[in-house]
């Protein structure tokens, strides 16, 4: 290892996090000449965290292990700007890398800004304009784009958006989004041993599985039972198609669901899936109807039609280009959306067959490529 290599601090606290900053730490530990990375878990999420870390082979250089019962948002806030500044003191990093809009990418930033070390913001420029959708991550992201030296757009919407909030554009690069570097990875590999899935999911057969998530907090109440009314009327409707739902670890979304969707026979909710568990039901799927983020980027690489049950989303551009479809937490408006997708023959269905605008597979490469050129040792 070169004495001139940089030494970036990739800090990551929750699944989503770990999936897309994976690619980009072995991308880092393939130039082992030119970056030694120092990877940070806070441990926001724990056992989802870890499964993700086990499965690309990441064991963080420090664990934060900042998780606790009950947390606050402002406790975990507080913990965490504190403790991130502790490694940034410990460690002297020359840059802090950062994906997305959760609390731990929040604080981090803020950390690293009163350090005054550059911030490398992976997944950068995301914006509906509204701080209550996503409530908190909009806030999140965009206190992370007022302080980012270096800002990996996933598109050139999201590039375009943190130009109109005044980013110069010598800070701003279209990188393509890291997601789609992880799912590529993840789903050659499951698809060349799928055994032990079609063992777990003998449903899962001949296109008759239908995928859902849903955990966004301001779903919780009113638009998460409408999604699950919604899911109800469309297994009573297609008793033929098996309903595959992995419940969020959330009491405010494990029991209303629980509730709602329980003991019906072609509903099967299940524990939280691993990712590459996942990626191989979403391979499977006819249809998936989520409110999730990524989601919304990874069906379409795999070729399959998303309805997303929220108001407004900061990825437009699945929608635009007709891969995606954004149907609200509305029952009737569910269901209707879902039925005429799943009576449609998928040869036909056009969201299975448009080219997806979120990348190629090299996002990693080019972010660690350009922070090589901005950042020394």
């Amino acid at each position: 290892m070169s004495t001139s290599a940089i030494r970036p601090l990739i800090i990551l606290g929750t699944r989503p996090e770990a999936i897309k900053l994976a690619p980009v730490i072995a991308e880092c530990r393939s130039r082992l000449e030119d970056v030694n990375p120092i990877v940070c878990s806070t441990g926001q999420h724990r056992e989802m965290l870890a499964q993700v870390l086990g499965y690309f082979g990441i064991e963080p250089d420090v664990d934060l292990k900042l998780m606790q019962p009950g947390q606050s948002l402002v406790g975990l806030t507080a913990a965490c700007v504190e403790a991130v500044d502790q490694v940034i003191g410990s460690h002297r990093p020359d840059c802090i890398v950062v994906q997305g809009d959760t609390t731990t990418v929040m604080a981090s930033a803020i950390a690293a800004f009163y350090r005054r070390v550059p911030i490398v913001h992976v997944e950068a420029g995301l914006r509906t304009g509204d701080l209550d959708a996503p409530w908190p991550e909009e806030f999140n992201r965009r206190v992370a784009g007022i302080v980012a030296t270096c800002h990996c757009a996933p598109t050139i919407g999201a590039a375009e958006a943190l130009y109109r909030e005044g980013v110069l554009e010598s800070a701003v690069r279209v990188t393509g989004n890291t997601v789609i570097d992880a799912l590529l990875w993840t789903a050659e590999k499951e698809r060349a041993a799928p055994d032990r899935w079609k063992e777990k999911y003998p449903m899962a057969v001949d296109q008759s599985l239908v995928l859902v998530t849903g955990h966004r907090r301001e779903n919780f109440g009113t638009g998460l039972s409408n999604i699950c009314g919604a899911i109800s009327d469309l297994a009573e409707g297609f008793p033929e198609l098996q309903f595959l739902y992995p419940v969020h670890l959330n009491p405010n979304v494990r029991g209303p669901v629980t509730e709602a969707l329980g003991g019906r026979g072609n509903v099967h909710l299940l524990p939280p899936a691993s990712y590459p568990e996942f990626v191989w039901l979403m391979d499977q799927s006819r249809l998936i109807i989520t409110d999730s983020g990524g989601v919304q980027e990874e069906a379409p690489t795999l070729g399959k039609p998303v309805l997303v049950t929220r108001e407004k989303t900061e990825r437009p551009e699945a929608v635009e280009a007709g891969l995606a479809e954004l149907v609200g937490t509305d029952r009737v408006q569910i269901v209707q959306r879902a039925a005429f997708h799943l009576r449609l023959p998928q040869a036909k269905n056009g969201m299975s067959h448009a080219e997806n605008p979120y990348g190629d597979g090299q996002a990693s490469r080019r972010i660690v490529e350009w922070m090589l050129s901005e950042v020394t040792a």
